[in-house]
């Protein structure tokens, strides 16, 4: 039996992705083709034997309750645990920082009720595969009361912490003065043992569209691919049955990542291409990121452009962003003129 709970905190506002995130949570945003954000952290929590899980969302989360469903992907489908979806009674009046105890209050008596000792608290914007249960013992080992995990001196906004104490934290955080457990560990002045877990593998933060263009291109370095995806640690998600990608004759295809359902009659480089997406006769896709169901049609040239879900290119345009500024296309859009950035 896991000595973990799991907790994921899905309030956080990150400004720089709006253009993807205004329709859904940032824990709901695509990436790699066929999977979310919130994907990497709930599969490294199943993976490290957490057997119950709380996602705390806060605003445009029908999305991320559709994606997660009752946890079955992730075998947190369960008569006993399992995965518990928390929203907000109301929206406190504090800044969103990673572990709010005013958030966290709404919801004491499931602290209370569980009966797990530590409490793995993470966001849901940072990609990594990362073993929590050897984050654990560094915790036990070094008798911190938070442990901080970090990536090359990044923090990667997740901790551990006895639940005892966060249960502390939460009830006397008026007194204390503290918001949240990314708060305590950012303060010089108190008497708590914090401490760091160092993770040396891939970790991507996606605070800005720039990042994550950068990341998903990184996705076609075979290196990074193993790091994310390795075989003994899989990361899980939304089951969807498609049929195998169509490639036409015309069809070409390089260093890209191709998901199922997709129909691809042009010319694919550099690029990943999700679920169900067109790509017309003549067309040239060139380092972008095609989001499912997107539709580009006959005689179209697309270069650093990321395509959210459901968006048509019609025949004949072209759209040019650049490596430091990719061209976001919202979700829904149709686009009829060419862009050059």
């Amino acid at each position: 039996m896991s000595r973990l709970l799991g907790v994921i905190d899905a309030t956080n506002v990150v400004g720089g992705l709006q253009d993807l995130s205004l329709n859904r949570s940032v824990a709901s945003i695509p990436f790699a083709g066929r999977y979310r954000f919130i994907d990497f952290i709930l599969s490294n929590m199943v993976n490290s034997g957490v057997e119950s899980v709380a996602i705390f969302p806060k605003h445009q989360y029908r999305s991320l309750m559709d994606h997660i469903g009752s946890g079955k992907n992730w075998d947190l489908d369960r008569k006993k645990d399992g995965l518990f979806f928390l929203p907000p009674f109301f929206e406190p009046n504090e800044n969103s920082t990673v572990g709010s105890f005013a958030r966290l209050d709404q919801h004491l008596d499931f602290f209370k009720r569980s009966h797990q000792d530590y409490v793995f608290i993470a966001n849901s914007y940072v990609i990594t595969n990362i073993d929590i249960e050897e984050a654990l013992a560094e915790h036990l080992i070094h008798d911190h009361d938070i442990t901080e995990l970090v990536n090359h001196t990044h923090s990667l906004d997740m901790y551990i912490v006895k639940k005892s104490l966060l249960i502390e934290l939460i009830e006397n955080r008026k007194n204390s003065q503290f918001i949240s457990v990314s708060d305590v560990v950012n303060q010089p002045l108190h008497n708590f043992n914090i401490g760091t877990y160092t993770h040396t593998g891939y970790a991507a933060i996606m605070n800005s569209i720039e990042a994550y263009f950068h990341h998903s291109m990184k996705l076609l370095d075979p290196t990074v691919w193993n790091q994310l995806f390795p075989a003994d640690r899989p990361v899980f998600t939304k089951v969807k049955d498609e049929p195998p990608t169509r490639y036409s004759s015309a069809s070409t295809v390089t260093n890209s990542m191709i998901a199922n359902g997709a129909v691809i009659e042009g010319r694919v480089n550099s690029s990943i291409i999700s679920r169900a997406v067109k790509i017309g006769r003549n067309s040239h896709v060139t380092n972008c990121v095609v989001m499912q169901k997107s539709q580009i049609g006959e005689g179209c040239t697309l270069e650093y452009v990321i395509l959210d879900k459901d968006v048509r290119v019609l025949d004949g345009v072209t759209l040019k962003g650049s490596p430091e500024k990719p061209l976001v296309l919202r979700k829904g859009t149709v686009r009829e003129m060419a862009v050059s950035m």
